[in-house]
């Protein structure tokens, strides 16, 4: 069996109106190159008709998984699952709802060689932002990356994206610790991957702030309540690295 080499993994919740147009453009894009490939979309209890459409996608996308699972557990848990359960020699989770463009993946390749995660970012020169809701939403995310970056992991200016890529092992290694479940995944996985020794370089993308974000003030009381977490895990070395 010839070996997969790049799984996009697509955590999913009620996204019913998104998650086509999202599967169709990753998929157009993938089957142009020339490597082998894998969509895996994993429902996180979604209510809404997500795994039916899903599921219809199907037939249009060869290479297209669902995980269809019955409860809601959070983004972290289900972004865990999907790595973990990807065949890829590379792996990257992406938002459904297509925020940054599978293309700019282009752009990561070449770091793969002296890196081994490579992470999007809107924080950098280079970034493109193009606004669509929520100007709210961009403040606070300012606020939030800077009390990320001086609660865990300063180097690193813009923890939140989706757009990260790992290797096999390394998603391996990483994701098998993971013990965040809700939306501050994000920043223990980069914490753990400095743990553990890993090099991270982090690019700039072209990000779309798309209208129906899951993001709201409780996401970021609640990120910030798991930050807390990851702290006391580093100081009482929960982690055991």
């Amino acid at each position: 069996m010839e070996k997969i080499h790049l799984s996009v993994v697509i955590p999913a919740y009620d996204e019913e109106k998104r998650i086509s147009a999202t599967l169709l453009d990753v998929d157009r894009y993938l089957s142009k190159q020339k490597y082998t490939y894998e969509i895996i979309v994993v429902s996180d209890g979604s209510k809404d008709n997500t795994v039916e459409v899903v599921r219809k996608a199907q037939q249009l996308v060869k290479n297209l998984r669902l995980i269809d699972n019955k409860e809601n557990h959070g983004k972290g848990y289900v972004t865990k699952q999907g790595m973990l359960e990807a065949k890829g020699e590379y792996r990257i989770y992406v938002d459904a709802d297509n925020a940054i463009s599978i293309d700019q993946i282009e752009n990561f390749w070449p770091y793969t060689k002296n890196f081994d995660i490579i992470i999007g970012s809107i924080e950098l020169k280079g970034a493109k932002i193009k606004e669509k809701a929520g100007w709210h939403r961009r403040i606070l995310g300012k606020i939030a990356k800077y009390i990320i970056r001086i609660f865990a992991i300063w180097e690193i200016h813009d923890t939140q994206r989706a757009f990260k890529l790992f290797p096999e092992k390394v998603a391996n290694d990483i994701f098998s610790r993971q013990t965040i479940e809700k939306w501050g995944f994000d920043i223990e996985i980069l914490v753990l991957a400095k743990k553990l020794g890993y090099k991270i370089k982090e690019l700039p993308v072209t990000w779309i702030n798309a209208e129906g974000s899951k993001v709201t003030l409780k996401s970021y009381i609640r990120t910030f309540m798991e930050l807390l977490k990851i702290k006391y895990n580093l100081l009482t070395n929960k982690y055991k690295i």
